[in-house]
C-alpha cells in the first residue's frame, strides 16, 4: 500500500511525465540494480534520494526567482500587517492542500 506521500509523488510524476508513470520493458537494467538498491536504505536516505532526483528534474531555478518570492514574502508579510490579508491557521492550509491533491 502507498503512503500519503508516496501517492503525492507518483501524481507529481504523473503530471510532469504527463500521464501514467510505470516500469516498462525498455528500463534499462542498470534502473532495476538501482531500484533493487534503494530498498535497502533507510527512510531519511530515501527522502533525501526523492529531494535529489526532484532537483534534478526540475533543472535549475529561473533567474531571479529567489528575489521573486522573498518580495511577494515582503508583500504578503506587509498585506497581514496592516490588516488586508487574513492569515489562516497553518492546519487549516495543510487540510485544504491535501484536499486539493486527492
Amino acid at each position: 500500500m502507498l503512503s500519503y506521500g508516496t501517492k503525492n509523488l507518483c501524481k507529481c510524476a504523473q503530471l510532469l511525465f504527463g500521464g501514467q508513470v510505470e516500469y516498462t520493458a525498455s528500463m534499462t537494467l542498470q534502473f532495476e540494480k538501482i531500484q533493487k538498491e534503494i530498498h535497502s536504505l533507510t527512510n531519511r536516505e530515501k527522502a533525501a534520494l526523492a529531494y535529489r532526483l526532484i532537483e534534478d528534474l526540475d533543472g535549475p531555478p529561473d533567474e531571479g526567482v529567489e528575489q521573486l518570492w522573498i518580495e511577494e514574502a515582503q508583500r504578503r508579510y506587509e498585506a497581514y500587517r496592516s490588516g488586508n490579508l487574513e492569515a489562516i491557521p497553518g492546519d487549516e492550509v495543510m487540510r485544504r492542500a491535501r484536499e486539493r491533491l486527492k
